[in-house]
């Protein structure tokens, strides 16, 4: 099994100017896609999209049963969110010292 996404359509398909009724689905896929255990964090889902160079990583139960699929989109959505604060933590800061040493 594989994921097969729009962008390989374009690149494998359209780009290289093939006729896309010849081309099949299987065609398309590279081999058995990179997985991750329903169990993993995010930083290990990160971790394993950045090694593996993927956007999308089926989620897997502890049988490897498709449980779902987590995209880049996903992962950033969930991260945005505390990453902001992050942000705002160096001004906040500046601001509480000059409440606090007038």
């Amino acid at each position: 099994m594989g994921i097969v996404t729009d962008r390989d359509i374009v690149v494998e398909v359209v780009a290289a100017g093939l006729d896309p009724e010849s081309v099949k689905l299987g065609d398309l896929v590279p081999g058995p896609p990179a997985t991750i255990e329903e169990s993993a964090g995010y930083a290990e889902t990160v971790r394993q999209m950045a090694v593996k160079g993927v956007r999308r990583l089926p989620v897997v139960d502890a049988a490897g049963g498709l449980v779902g699929i987590v995209t880049l989109d996903d992962m950033l959505r969930q991260l945005a969110g505390p990453l902001a604060a992050l942000s705002e933590l160096a001004s906040r800061g500046r601001r509480y010292e000059s409440v606090l040493r007038p």
